[in-house]
């Protein structure tokens, strides 16, 4: 069986087991078989037990799921793109860059959203369009760059700088904000999976689906950079559609994700270079699903660790995701020279 089945197999086994450990386990004990009654639609001892399951634990369960995909994806169409092992939406600057999107619209409207230009916007909508046009804008400048710096270690040290920038211009703005909108944008800024209601959880789900359906239509032209962009120009690949489909693909979902869930470390930057060790290839066909497969699986075991000091309170996801993922890029670091990722 090729190894790329036979992972993808494990994975589509573990993630069901996964989901059902975070709707099964929580801060609140809950009896094994009043969740089932409770999925099944029946009537429990308690109706609390229902609202925790139905309107907590699911929906969070189920933003985790979409989550660990698109942020994961996200990584893989920037390292391919770059072609740079450690490229992700965190160290170019673009989850800086939706932090500032989100630090304008909670620290500089703060009470005023609601009403802008006479239209009827809802919080967390303002907070999604501020995200993505924060994230789109420093991408592109990124892109731009691309343009012009061949070499793949400044391209990241400008990234790093733009990220600085951004962070002292939230900085100003927490300043001159009230200590009410910046306990918000520091709650936002820790990463949760529990910012997704369920009614809004529709409205999630889709445009994460877009964004992997995207990732998934770009297969081929990313297999084709694999190889230098003159040599996919020679196949006929447009370069500058690419790129630009690639800004907003990545765009968006970085921006999705960090508007309902914060900026959530690590898992953009590791979980591609997890997929690629498994694999023992860049071919973004087999690449790509397992890539969606692990994000989602460890987004899925993050979730379920945050709640684990039970009624001691929940532990915030950037505090997780690097236990994870902060072994994996030392070792890509050490064996950089041993591991060829895009040749």
């Amino acid at each position: 069986m090729p190894k790329g089945l036979l992972y993808s197999l494990f994975f589509i086994i573990s993630i069901p087991l996964l989901f059902l450990a975070n709707l099964f386990l929580g801060s609140v004990s809950i009896p094994g078989h009043a969740i089932l009654d409770i999925l099944a639609g029946n009537e429990v001892e308690k109706q609390a037990w229902r609202y925790i399951v139905l309107e907590s634990r699911l929906p969070q369960a189920i933003t985790a799921l979409f989550t660990g995909g698109g942020i994961a994806v996200s990584g893989l169409l920037l390292q391919t793109a770059f072609r740079n092992p450690l490229a992700d939406a965190g160290i170019l600057g673009i989850s800086a860059g939706a932090n500032l999107g989100v630090a304008l619209v909670i620290l500089l409207l703060g009470n005023t959203i609601g009403s802008v230009g006479g239209f009827d916007l809802s919080y967390s909508m303002t907070i999604v369009f501020g995200a993505f046009v924060g994230a789109a804008f420093i991408l592109a400048i990124i892109m731009g760059f691309a343009s012009v710096v061949r070499n793949n270690i400044m391209l990241l040290i400008i990234g790093i700088m733009i990220g600085y920038l951004t962070s002292s211009v939230i900085s100003i703005l927490k300043f001159w904000s009230t200590s009410e909108d910046a306990y918000s944008f520091m709650i936002w800024g820790m990463g949760d999976f529990s910012g997704v209601s369920t009614d809004q959880l529709p409205f999630y789900c889709i445009v994460v689906s877009v964004g992997l359906l995207l990732s998934v239509l770009l297969i081929k032209p990313l297999n084709a950079l694999l190889l230098g962009e003159r040599y996919a120009a020679n196949l006929g690949v447009n370069i500058k559609l690419v790129r630009f489909l690639l800004l907003m693909c990545a765009g968006l979902l970085t921006a999705i994700t960090c508007a309902f869930c914060g900026p959530i470390a690590f898992i953009g930057l590791a979980v591609p270079h997890i997929a690629r060790l498994l694999l023992g290839t860049s071919n973004h066909k087999s690449l790509l699903p397992l890539t969606i497969l692990i994000g989602a699986a460890m987004a899925l075991i993050c979730n379920l660790i945050s709640v684990m000091p039970g009624a001691s309170g929940v532990l915030p996801l950037n505090a997780i995701t690097p236990i994870f993922g902060a072994p994996v890029i030392i070792y890509v670091i050490l064996n950089q020279k041993k591991i060829q990722y895009f040749n």
